[in-house]
């Protein structure tokens, strides 16, 4: 026990014991600075000294561009352009759907496919059935009251009725004999306008080009969308006027008549008109004469 405490005391005493570090000039010996020094002020002093570095180089690390220069670190330029293309990339798959949607409304169109065959309409008439308990019929006196109030406020709702009817009216695209008409069950989904060649064809209402090229069935073909559900269709045309993007307004004109494509009887203009992805009679929407 004796030994251990010697040495204690001595490894105390060595590591207390006071030490001088002078500083001297070389020439003159002359006495510059001088320390008072022990080991473990030593220890201390290298310890302080080695977390304020690491401390420091931490905090240069972190928040200084630095950083950059170290393996494994992106650069601030880099996140910048990852985040940037990401969005780019989200509103490139919101672009696709939007274009992939008309694509699935335009491929009948041009091709000419009966899109009302896919609907069940047996189902549908299935569906719209009700059926009504003739006993909960009998209405009270204050639902009576209530009705007659209903009844007497839409009674003539002359303004509303005006305004959907005016909504759904069309310019008229060419004034001429129609040769033949709309048929579901032939697959005509159009009527045939006979006029001599390059009478203008006009837009039936305002909207947007959304297809206006070449096609080998039914030659120049035009497209126009008018954003209300109605997409009008203009084909065998002798020349296009418009191009795709272009904006239209209702009487304008957008190509004249001609017979191009394979499927052409002559000078006339054969005219569609779509809502919701169906087609329509344009004789219950525009007057041709």
């Amino acid at each position: 026990m004796a030994k251990k405490k010697q040495k204690k005391s001595k490894f105390r005493q060595k590591i207390t014991d006071k030490f001088r570090l002078v500083v001297l000039n070389e020439d003159t010996f002359e006495e510059r600075l001088s320390f008072k020094l022990t080991i473990l002020n030593i220890f201390v002093l290298s310890g302080v000294f080695s977390i304020v570095l690491i401390a420091l180089t931490t905090v240069l690390i972190a928040y200084t561009p630095i950083r950059e220069y170290i393996p494994g670190y992106a650069s601030t330029q880099l996140k910048k352009d990852a985040s940037r293309l990401l969005y780019e990339t989200d509103s490139l798959k919101t672009r696709l759907e939007l274009i992939e949607n008309y694509t699935k409304i335009l491929l009948p169109i041009l091709s000419g496919d009966d899109p009302i065959s896919e609907v069940d309409f047996d189902s549908l008439k299935k569906a719209s059935v009700i059926t009504i308990d003739e006993k909960k019929l009998d209405a009270s006196k204050r639902d009576s009251l209530f009705r007659e109030k209903i009844e007497s406020k839409d009674r003539f709702p002359l303004f509303d009725k005006a305004e959907n009817k005016i909504d759904m009216v069309f310019f008229s695209p060419l004034n001429g004999s129609i040769t033949q008409g709309f048929n579901i069950t032939d697959k005509h989904f159009a009527i045939d306008i006979v006029a001599a060649t390059g009478t203008p064809v006009k837009a039936v209402e305002n909207g947007r080009v959304i297809f206006s090229e070449w096609t080998a069935e039914t030659g120049y073909v035009i497209i126009i969308e008018h954003g209300t559900g109605f997409i009008s269709v203009y084909k065998h045309n002798g020349t296009l006027l418009k191009q795709q993007g272009d904006f239209v307004k209702s009487g304008e004109a957008i190509a004249t008549v001609g017979s191009t494509g394979e499927l052409t009887t002559g000078p006339h203009l054969h005219f569609e008109l779509w809502y919701n992805g169906y087609p329509v009679n344009p004789l219950n929407y525009i007057d041709f004469k």
